[in-house]
């Protein structure tokens, strides 16, 4: 997190470009590179994001043009770390530049960065202030808010966590979740919210839903179709896990909101669904985490791997890899009851100062047989080549901080089955028999 603030103060010196002429079959900001600003960047570069300057006006973006041309060509904007020579590679929320995307923003910053026709520029997004609810616009309000009780993040110092409970009257009736949203206070409770998680849990009979989860990148979560996530009624618990870094400035108060969207009453779901699962890597959830495998000297690398086998059909909707600092890769890979083997996804430059979840188009999302065994490497570079690394002089254990190191994944899995199981798989290899016969 440190690292993000002081690439941000960094920024805040604009190089100046003289403008030039554009030729006739150049790009130009309103015909060309607005576009991809709007669908790529704008989410977190306008007036209220979590961007450190707004890229929505060319008055706005061209003091920036050198450092935008710089970290667009080097891939690290948008922040999008999935490795794009192998695995699955559509997902529902990919905002990264495709090649020929990234060769248009550096040819019109070579070009002298010129406007062009502002008639050209596409209509403005009308962007949700960060204090709003993001998918108010898809869904309306939500049906159910919880609110954290206040937190004050003082100015300076190590990662702060705040893990309070408070009492939840209940709803009157068993709803479906279709979708959840952890809104941190606007505006300096988004900079210090690294990432979070808030439950359900009723004493009574042990009844725990995972309501929301957030990471910096990842803040909503909507089910795929026909998929739902149970809420019984009665008294119950509301469970809060933030975790703050201090940004320099105290926030006083911070209150973190969750938003919960149910499916009509009296709906039953296709499919039910934990939603996010968490799948350790560096432990079990028997022994807890294998601190004594995970010690990483300096200068030093790391990995680690860990198995698990699926006692039922499953299928997978998303993947959200989650170490800290030292952590720069992880791949998920199923291994089949035939002994085949498919690379899943891998994240090959891993940012701890993200926390994106990467969601597969419906077409895509991986149908794993009862028997196969998910297989996850995570690894680790304490050494200079990382450049987020806060020290490789430092012997780096287990913990909480984001100074230490942890490894586990959020999958999104949804059980089924095996009839389901076999009617899904029937269809996806129809869909592919009928592409190939195209």
């Amino acid at each position: 997190m440190q690292r993000v603030i002081v690439l941000a103060a960094a920024l805040a010196v604009a190089v100046p470009l003289l403008a030039t002429p554009a030729l006739a079959s150049g790009p130009t900001f309103s015909a060309d590179v607005a576009p991809i600003f709007q669908r790529a960047c704008q989410r977190c570069h306008q007036e209220t994001g979590i961007g450190p300057m707004s890229l929505v006006t060319y008055d706005q973006v061209r003091p920036w043009v050198r450092q935008i041309r710089d970290r667009v060509e080097r891939r690290i904007m948008p922040p999008w770390h999935i490795d794009r020579t192998v695995g699955i590679q559509a997902f529902k929320n990919d905002f990264s530049l495709p090649d020929e995307e990234i060769d248009t923003v550096v040819r019109w910053v070579d070009a002298g960065a010129p406007e062009g026709n502002p008639a050209d520029l596409p209509p403005p997004i009308d962007w949700p202030p960060a204090s709003e609810w993001e998918l108010a616009g898809m869904l309306g309000q939500p049906d159910m808010v919880v609110s954290s009780p206040p937190y004050t993040v003082t100015a300076n110092g190590q990662d702060q966590w705040w893990n309070p409970s408070i009492d939840f009257e209940g709803i009157s009736e068993p709803r479906w979740i279709k979708a959840a949203e952890f809104k941190p206070s606007y505006p300096l409770g988004v900079q210090v919210v690294h990432h979070g998680h808030v439950r359900l849990q009723q004493p009574e009979d042990d009844f725990v839903v995972r309501l929301a989860g957030m990471g910096v990148g990842k803040r909503w979560e909507v089910l795929p179709e026909g998929v739902g996530k149970l809420v019984q009624p009665g008294p119950a618990q509301i469970r809060f896990s933030l975790h703050y870094f201090p940004v320099g400035e105290t926030v006083e108060d911070d209150v973190v909101e969750v938003g919960v969207w149910f499916h009509p009453p009296g709906y039953q779901p296709e499919r039910v669904t934990e939603g996010e699962v968490r799948l350790l890597i560096d432990g079990t959830f028997t022994s807890g985490p294998r601190a004594r495998d995970l010690i990483i000297p300096p200068h030093g690398y790391l990995t680690l791997e860990h198995a698990y086998v699926m006692d039922r059909p499953v299928m997978l909707h998303s993947f959200r890899p989650h170490m800290h600092m030292r952590g720069s890769g992880m791949s998920m890979e199923a291994i089949y009851p035939d002994g085949s083997r498919e690379l899943l996804s891998s994240v090959n430059r891993y940012d701890h100062n993200w926390q994106i979840q990467y969601i597969y188009e419906d077409h895509v999302q991986p149908l794993l047989p009862k028997g196969t065994v998910l297989m996850f490497h995570s690894h680790y570079d304490n050494t200079v080549n990382n450049p987020i690394n806060p020290d490789p002089d430092q012997w780096v254990l287990f913990g909480a901080r984001g100074v230490d190191e942890m490894s586990h994944a959020w999958v999104g899995m949804t059980y089924l089955d095996e009839e389901d199981f076999a009617h899904m798989a029937a269809e996806r290899e129809a869909a592919a028999a009928s592409d190939v016969g195209r």
